[in-house]
């Protein structure tokens, strides 16, 4: 709920979705969640007991159906879409448990919403992943956690290149052909960290790469095609050589 609060100061109302570890809020919480008119999808605990009356149902108990998830696409999968009672939430919650998500046993999502479909509602959790992704490329590769400074100044500069550098690798993978969806870090190891030789001629810096298996790829992006002076490198467009 007080993320809730923060939200709300900031956005000025409350979320429309929240989605959420099992571990992060009790079940008694969820009621106050619902009290403010917030759909919800967490991840209910696997208890033995429940694991047992699942594996007993027969095979058209479950339904199946195809969604469309983080690295994966067109996923087959079955489900069972049922309502339980869970023990300090006041009303009945919606249990969706979820098979072939790359688990040996069900992934259980708990939900007060019984509007939108169990496919539905099976995909927005799963796209949960990419915004994890997102923060795990940020720490990992741009080092988000490693600021310059504790000084704000140099902190929120810090933030602002690493939008700034992200946004440039997105750009870049769109660029290559086959490699619109990298990571930046992929992006970098195939692509930027690129040994070569850089000559200063009169009218341009001709940059040439030395041999690696991607350079058909690169050639094949012509990023430096039409490339216009560039200021900061004494108004010299950039041309590209692949052995």
């Amino acid at each position: 709920m007080r993320f809730v609060a923060f939200w709300h100061d900031l956005i000025d109302h409350d979320p429309q979705w929240l989605y959420f570890d099992s571990k992060v809020v009790p079940y008694a919480e969820l009621a106050k969640v619902t009290q403010r008119k917030i759909w919800f999808v967490t991840i209910r605990r696997r208890g033995a007991a429940i694991l047992r009356r699942l594996n007993a149902l027969p095979g058209s108990a479950w339904r199946r159906t195809v969604i469309d998830i983080h690295k994966r696409r067109h996923k087959n999968i079955r489900y069972r879409d049922e309502t339980v009672k869970i023990r300090g939430y006041p009303e009945k919650l919606r249990q969706v448990a979820v098979a072939g998500l790359g688990r040996d046993e069900p992934t259980l999502c708990l939900s007060n919403n019984f509007q939108v479909s169990a496919r539905e509602l099976i995909t927005r959790y799963v796209k949960r992943n990419g915004v994890e992704d997102a923060l795990g490329i940020s720490v990992n590769f741009f080092h988000v956690d490693c600021l310059a400074s504790e000084v704000r100044l140099n902190v929120d500069l810090d933030l602002a290149l690493t939008v700034i550098a992200h946004g440039c690798y997105r750009w870049l993978a769109t660029r290559l052909p086959g490699f619109d969806k990298s990571k930046p870090k992929q992006a970098y190891q195939r692509f930027v960290a690129t040994g070569g030789v850089v000559e200063i001629q009169t009218d341009r810096i001709l940059v040439r790469f030395d041999k690696r298996a991607h350079n058909p790829i690169l050639r094949a992006a012509a990023l430096d095609r039409d490339c216009p002076p560039i200021p900061w490198l004494g108004g010299l467009p950039v041309a590209f050589e692949y052995p």
